[in-house]
């Protein structure tokens, strides 16, 4: 059987195949095809056969790691062109910039201010994972270095944006076990740098003067032996930088052309340095069209807030929505005797509900039931929030840790409360409103 053009291997019948893992080879050769299975999976391959046919099914662009540990990232590895299609595999990652044409005293403040954009927003750390580390024409090996070393200090994954191969070799020496991206081949110095990342065992970035020249420096450098590569599509403006990052992405995933199946980098602070404001929204275009790593001048709550929940949003299996984990909020300085709210761990219920009751400025302890991601009426329709699974869920971890007895349940479900004080005896269901908006005037009026 053949399998995008490559013969697989000649298709015998065996009955009960064991190793297979189902009846015919004909069976296991279709669902390799769809992709239910993996080819590894057959005993009957070769080492050769496999290694071709792991190429040949392998997504049109290639999954790169960079940074190590707690930091490492996963980039590309995309399948489709749209989100609505499949879903999107890896989220792009955000960079903020430094640059030895910086003074110190701008270096230590950005520094500082990197770290105060962290925080976790259903069960995900919103943070800037990347720091780029920009190398002016003026600089030298050493004070090139000695911003490296600065920023390793943060802690956070590098990529150092650097063309003249020397100087590139001696930052490496510094942070090469963080396994950062050299960011710096082009077509006149692709063979030295190439020479360099290879040797640090570091990703080599890659730009051109047009998608052209891009595309040439990219396959030479597969000449090379080196596919651990991504592609800087950063252009000379706004228009040319978008069309690039679109058209290598077509390219990998619609003509399996794969000499661009590679992750991408955009830099924004080179396109529209100091402008704030249009890299923010740059941002939030770049991260649907189509870049891997999204470089800014800087990262602040402003652009954060509404950038992450974007990109939590693309970047969420549509078919699968996005929950809260179940447990209990305190809020406004709640605590075991304050009132107790519930409602359904639909994520856009919780941040609907929790912004209103934390308007109230009424303590309380908001507790998010397990309702399979559903919302109010459609989790109590599909019997997934009812009296039983409230009652169930309170008994066993509401009632240990709170002492309050007064329950609130959304007014949508006002049918459950007859339910609710048969199940869970000693406690008062108090029927809310129907719509979060009216939370704030309700429990102010119950809190009097």
């Amino acid at each position: 059987m053949a399998l995008n053009g490559i013969q697989i291997f000649k298709l015998t019948p065996k009955k009960n195949c064991k190793e297979c893992g189902c009846p015919t080879c004909m069976a296991f050769s279709m669902k390799v095809a769809q992709g239910a299975m993996k080819i590894e999976q057959c005993p009957h391959m070769s080492e050769d056969a496999l290694a071709s046919l792991s190429e040949a099914t392998a997504p049109p662009m290639k999954t790169i790691k960079i940074g190590t540990g707690a930091e490492e990232l996963t980039l590309g590895g995309e399948t489709v062109l749209f989100r609505h299609e499949k879903t999107f595999v890896n989220k792009s990652r955000y960079a903020v910039e430094l640059c030895t044409c910086m003074d110190d005293a701008a270096v230590d403040a950005k520094l500082a201010e990197i770290p105060k954009v962290d925080y976790d927003r259903i069960g995900e750390r919103m943070y800037a994972e990347l720091v780029y580390v920009n190398c002016d024409a003026e600089a030298t090996a050493d004070k090139y270095t000695a911003l490296v070393q600065k920023a390793a200090a943060l802690g956070r994954t590098m990529i150092l944006g650097c063309s003249d191969p020397e100087i590139a070799k001696a930052a490496l020496e510094v942070c090469k076990d963080n396994k950062p991206v050299l960011n710096g081949a082009n077509a006149s110095n692709y063979e030295a740098m190439n020479a360099v990342a290879t040797a640090a065992g570091v990703v080599l970035g890659v730009s051109g003067k047009d998608l052209n020249e891009l595309y040439d420096t990219t396959a030479a450098l597969e000449k090379l032996g080196n596919k651990n590569l991504v592609l800087d599509v950063t252009g000379a403006d706004v228009k040319e930088t978008f069309g690039n990052a679109v058209q290598v992405r077509r390219a990998a995933l619609k003509d399996q052309d794969r000499t661009f199946g590679y992750p991408s980098i955009v830099n924004l602070a080179k396109i529209a340095g100091g402008d704030y404001h249009l890299q923010a929204a740059l941002a939030a275009v770049f991260t649907m069209k189509y870049g891997s790593i999204i470089v800014m001048e800087r990262m602040t709550y402003a652009e954060a807030l509404p950038l992450y929940g974007l990109r939590q949003n693309v970047f969420t299996d549509p078919q699968k929505p996005m929950r809260v984990e179940p447990g209990i909020y305190p809020m406004n300085g709640a605590d075991e005797n304050s009132l107790v709210v519930t409602t359904v761990d639909f994520a856009l219920t919780y941040f609907l509900v929790s912004g209103e009751l934390e308007r109230s400025g009424v303590p309380l302890n908001l507790v998010i039931n397990d309702a399979g991601g559903l919302s109010v009426l459609t989790s109590w329709a599909a019997g997934k929030f009812s009296g039983n699974s409230i009652s169930a869920f309170f008994k066993e971890n509401v009632e240990p840790k709170v002492k309050s007895r007064r329950l609130v349940i959304p007014g949508k479900v006002a049918v459950l409360k007859g339910d609710l004080e048969a199940k869970l005896p000693g406690w008062e269901i108090i029927v809310g409103p129907r719509e979060a908006v009216q939370l704030v005037k309700f429990l102010k009026d119950l809190d009097a």
